[in-house]
C-alpha cells in the first residue's frame, strides 16, 4: 500500500520553507507552523502560518483524485530478464 506525499512550499526572498506530510501527520504540520511562526530568528511569520494553515485544511477537504497509473510492485529479481 502506497501513501501519498503533501508538499508545501513558500519562498520567502532567498529562503524556502518546504513541509513534506501525509494524511496522518497533517495535524503535526500545522503545529509546526505555529512553531515556526513564534520563532523570532526565522523570517516564516503568523500570516504565513495562517496562509499555509488554510491551505492545508482546504486540501483535506478536496476529494482524492483516482490514481491515473499504478506503478509495478519491485521483484526481488531486479529488472525482467529477456
Amino acid at each position: 500500500m502506497s501513501q501519498d506525499i503533501n508538499v508545501l512550499a513558500l519562498v520567502k526572498g532567498e529562503e524556502r520553507y518546504v513541509f513534506l506530510f501525509d494524511d496522518s501527520s497533517r495535524a503535526a504540520t500545522l503545529r509546526v507552523l505555529g512553531r515556526y511562526a513564534s520563532n523570532p530568528e526565522l523570517s516564516f511569520t503568523w500570516y504565513d502560518a495562517a496562509v499555509l494553515s488554510q491551505k492545508i485544511r482546504q486540501e483535506s477537504q478536496q476529494p482524492k483524485p483516482a490514481r491515473r497509473f499504478e506503478l509495478p510492485l519491485a521483484t526481488e529479481g531486479g529488472e525482467h530478464e529477456g
